[in-house]
């Protein structure tokens, strides 16, 4: 099967840069697509972690003024990825996290410095680097949806372009009047355009000239055609419902396996599953919880954020301190959750421990030690931890939407009976539903039987990104062939 050469173009990828899981969708990917025939190269900013794991680079494109300074394109190699990275440090060269400062506000010029990840992004579909001209060109969420309309307007030869909707709530909203600025032209402030509410937005943008829209599960494509979910893109959503397709994301099974991963305590697989014990014993230990091992640990590694529930999660503390479980959680985000869980944590020593942040480590030690993971999302495009809890044997406890529910099978008695459940789903997005799956999780841990046979089933579940790539292909070499 030839070849397809294929550009992806996102703000991070993992392991080089990573903020939440479009990093390690992007970082995973690739390699997925290799085995369908897929070549992909994978454009992302010059930050300074990333320039700093490049190894030998080689200069493919300078830039005299791109958008404000000089900048150059590098061909490079890292961690099995094969990259162009954007070297422009007057839009990347600044420490820490690569949206927002050290204020916690996004960069004033944020719209500057992802139009020119998308320029560059369209430059290389047009031909820019003469040994790797696209057929596809790939954006990732709003930081890289300006690239199908940069190449719209451009005129001319293009590949075939398309869109994957990470999160519908991040739109890239900047004010108009650096339409010019940024590179589009004034006829593209239009309705049929980029214009949106009387700005731009960079993800419209995407949604309205990339030939394919994906979504990163198949439920959160029908949600975001309704006003419910559909961030008040749901209109143009609709009207592009023949180009709009939901391809559920995987993991990479490479980097989480319980099997030989040195960041837990104890390997083990489903044939040694008791050794999850000394995880669980490591984590009660590392976040200064009781050493009781028939407590239930919940664990939650999550952005805290109203999106993903966790003010539900505050507000449901009684009841699983009424129960005697433990919470064991690791998240950073709005300064007034983040207040509410170390409040908590201080409030009930050795039953709640927290870390606010993010720790690579610690995710996976939660993974392998917590009993169950909570994801009260109140809505979840797809969601990777759960995908994560699976693989580790910790029994996903879901809001049903989106992504969570075309993963999970719900632990109903019909379920049960049958020996397929994987976790537990909670329909009432609320305190009050969190409560009940809470107290369902309590009933079943105490059906040792029936809660070994959840765990043994979520870890034999297929969570890798085979079936995806396969569909990933399948769209592009369609794309190509009715661009033929």
């Amino acid at each position: 099967m030839t070849d397809i050469k294929l550009l992806s173009v996102a703000s991070e990828i993992y392991p080089l840069i990573k903020t939440g899981g479009l990093a390690d969708v992007t970082g995973a990917l690739p390699a997925a697509l290799a085995a369908e025939g897929i070549a992909v190269r994978s454009l992302v900013p010059g930050y300074p972690s990333v320039l700093a794991t490049l190894g030998k680079t080689d200069s493919v494109h300078t830039f005299a003024d791109l958008l404000g300074g000089a900048a150059q394109l590098l061909a490079a190699e890292a961690h099995g990825l094969d990259l162009f990275v954007l070297d422009a440090p007057h839009l990347y060269a600044r420490p820490g996290d690569p949206y927002v400062g050290p204020d916690r506000r996004d960069w004033p010029d944020n719209a500057f410095r992802f139009a020119a990840l998308s320029q560059v992004a369209a430059r290389i579909g047009q031909g820019l680097v003469p040994g790797f001209i696209p057929e596809v060109v790939h954006a990732h969420d709003w930081q890289a949806a300006l690239a199908p309309a940069l190449l719209h307007y451009a005129g001319g030869r293009r590949p075939g372009t398309v869109v994957t909707v990470h999160n519908l709530a991040f739109q890239g909203r900047f004010p108009a009047h650096l339409l010019t600025a940024i590179g589009l032209p004034p006829e593209s402030f239009a309705v049929g355009g980029v214009e949106y509410h009387g700005a731009i937005s960079y993800l419209k943008a995407g949604l309205q000239f990339a030939d394919r829209i994906t979504t990163v599960s198949p439920t959160y494509s029908r949600e975001i055609r309704a006003p419910e979910a559909g961030m008040g893109l749901e209109g143009l959503l609709r009207s592009r419902a023949s180009a709009l397709f939901g391809i559920l994301n995987g993991i990479d099974t490479t980097v989480w396996n319980p099997a030989d991963d040195s960041r837990i305590a104890a390997t083990y697989t489903s044939q040694s599953i008791a050794a999850r014990a000394r995880n669980k014993a490591a984590l009660q230990k590392r976040l200064g919880l009781d050493s009781k091992p028939d407590a239930l640990v919940f664990g939650v590694v999550s952005r805290l954020s109203w999106q993903k529930g966790l003010d539900l999660l505050i507000a449901s503390l009684p009841t699983l301190l009424e129960h005697h479980a433990q919470l064991a959680l690791l998240g950073s985000g709005d300064r007034e959750l983040e207040d509410a869980f170390a409040s908590a944590q201080s409030a009930h020593p050795g039953r709640i421990g927290c870390v606010i942040g993010y720790d690579e480590n610690l995710a996976h030690r939660i993974q392998a030690g917590a009993d169950a993971l909570l994801i009260p999302s109140r809505f979840e495009p797809c969601g990777l931890t759960q995908l994560c809890a699976l693989r580790y044997g910790a029994i996903p406890v879901v809001a049903r939407v989106g992504g969570l529910a075309d993963t999970i099978i719900d632990a109903n008695e019909m379920a049960i009976a049958s020996g397929v459940a994987t976790g537990i789903q909670f329909a009432s997005i609320s305190a009050e539903g969190l409560d009940v799956a809470i107290r369902r999780t309590v009933d079943l841990f105490g059906d040792q039987s029936s809660w070994r046979r959840m765990q043994l089933n979520g870890m034999m579940t297929d969570v890798t990104w085979r079936k995806a790539a396969g569909r990933y292909a399948a769209l592009y070499r369609d794309l190509i062939a009715k661009s033929a």
